[in-house]
């Protein structure tokens, strides 16, 4: 766990500036200086474009984590990254060619409901294309165990492009409709850094030879393309479709809400740049032992981490809610909780993902993909009519907690490895025992008082109890390190 811990604390870094920065802009620079009809607009335009990403590159990102290690020469392993790079355009150029002849029906239907959404459908596909490319470069250098750079053009460099623009939009040196194609801009702006520095750490030759293992390799992708499509439906189908039913303002509320709750999934996000590769590896060489312990340190790791965010959250989001000073946006405090539990589950699951997309039963990950996707959508209609935008976010948690139960349980019947232990039910037994005790624990004070001295009272009271209880080795080796270094400076 050497490589995974530094590279996890360092990208978990990275993801706090990176959430820190996007906190802003999400919570104050967006509500406050973008008009909420813009503000679901964008939201909406990159939800779609991550719905249709994996089509755009044909699944190569994880084709690139999957196969890498099983090219031994240099040359397999050049021609195969050429490849990752053409084959996409196989399905870009005809894609543009029938969105542009089919455009005017395309953007009428999206735009039945929130007429704004018409002029700008095309820069679905554009944004797509460039969010596609940026992961396959990306995985380049996952490849290569050298995650950070590209975690940072992910995560922060984008982020404070868009701040500067919020910022620019304040000042009027943008008006909204510029806003938009200004983002645009940064996501290709950000493309083209992360393929310049993939070409720097692994610059292939240019060899125009598919790889010996095509067949494989393509019928991997097309299980990977439905499957990744099918998950990007389950994570953005929500914001997709609450303009269809509702006014186009709602996913501004919607997102933001969400956007507060997916800090629980910051530790997964870091430790999956650093882990998918290792698995990919270990379950290449067959060393389903070290796979199982990989899977239980992730669970607990992951789920001891995210249940100080969770409580830290929940605790304190109402007086959250009025720092933002936007009461129309208020209408999200439930979301945050019901998308909160939804992430702690994807905790649990540790590398659950990554150990069925680079198993040789990758292909039930295929199925399970498609019936989340097909079980969300329908739940999804049938809530937000019902239920508004918390419909929605009641539809994400259904969805996720069932799957992932059966993927869990998948794993074991064919593996016999599982991520529980009788340390997953300490730690949730004590999230659930802080959460109710301090829920009605309420000050007076100014809201940012309030949840300072709220956070330090619930996180001293956390750590130490994680420590007494033994929840992680891992958990408790870093924290033991720390003592040693502040007694001997």
């Amino acid at each position: 766990m050497g490589i995974v811990l530094k590279q996890s604390f360092i990208n978990t870094l990275i993801l706090f500036l990176g959430f820190g920065i996007g906190g802003i802009n999400a919570l104050f620079l967006y509500t406050h200086f973008l008009h909420e009809d813009y503000y679901g607009l964008i939201t909406f335009l990159l939800s779609a474009s991550n719905i249709i990403l994996p089509l755009m590159v044909f699944g190569m990102q994880h084709a690139v984590i999957k196969f890498f290690s099983s090219y031994a020469s240099k040359k397999e392993q050049d021609g195969f990254l050429i490849s990752t790079m053409v084959i996409p355009l196989v399905v870009i150029i005809p894609m543009g060619f029938i969105g542009a002849y089919f455009y005017e029906t395309i953007s009428n239907w999206i735009s039945l409901k929130n007429i704004l959404i018409k002029n700008y459908t095309y820069l679905i596909f554009i944004v797509a294309v460039f969010m596609g490319y940026f992961e396959v470069f990306y995985s380049w250098t996952k490849v290569q165990f050298n995650s950070v750079f590209g975690n940072f053009i992910k995560e922060v460099f984008a982020r404070i492009c868009i701040t500067l623009l919020l910022i620019s939009l304040y000042f009027e040196l943008l008006n909204n409709e510029q806003f938009i194609f200004a983002v645009v801009i940064v996501y290709g702006l950000r493309v083209l850094i992360m393929q310049l520095y993939a070409f720097h750490i692994c610059r292939p030759k240019l060899i125009f030879k598919l790889p010996s293992n095509t067949k494989e390799l393509l019928s991997f992708s097309f299980y990977i393309i439905v499957a990744g499509s099918a998950a990007g439906i389950l994570l953005e189908i929500d914001k997709f479709m609450i303009p269809q039913i509702k006014q186009i303002a709602n996913v501004a509320y919607y997102s933001v809400g969400v956007y507060i709750a997916s800090v629980v999934a910051i530790p997964t996000r870091a430790m999956q740049q650093i882990t998918s590769p290792i698995t990919a590896k270990e379950m290449f060489n067959n060393n389903i032992e070290e796979v199982g312990k990989l899977y239980k340190q992730t669970s607990i790791n992951l789920l001891a981490i995210g249940g100080l965010f969770f409580l830290l959250i929940n605790l304190n989001i109402n007086d959250l809610y009025l720092i933002i000073n936007k009461p129309q946006y208020s209408q999200g405090i439930w979301i945050v909780l019901i998308i909160s539990i939804a992430k702690l589950m994807e905790l649990v699951l540790g590398i659950g993902n990554a150990i069925l997309i680079n198993s040789k039963y990758y292909k039930i990950f295929f199925y399970l993909s498609i019936t989340m996707a097909i079980s969300v959508i329908f739940l999804n209609k049938w809530l937000i009519n019902m239920l508004g935008i918390n419909g929605a976010a009641i539809a994400t948690l259904i969805v996720v907690v069932v799957y992932s139960f059966i993927k869990i349980g998948y794993i074991r019947s064919k593996l016999s490895i599982q991520p529980f232990s009788i340390n997953t039910i300490k730690i949730l037994l004590l999230m659930i025992g802080l959460y109710f005790v301090f829920s009605f624990w309420n000050f007076s004070w100014l809201p940012l008082v309030n949840i300072l001295i709220k956070s330090v009272v619930v996180s001293f009271l956390y750590l130490v109890l994680i420590k007494k209880i033994h929840i992680s080795e891992d958990l408790n080796l870093l924290a033991a390190k720390f003592l040693q270094k502040n007694k001997n400076p």
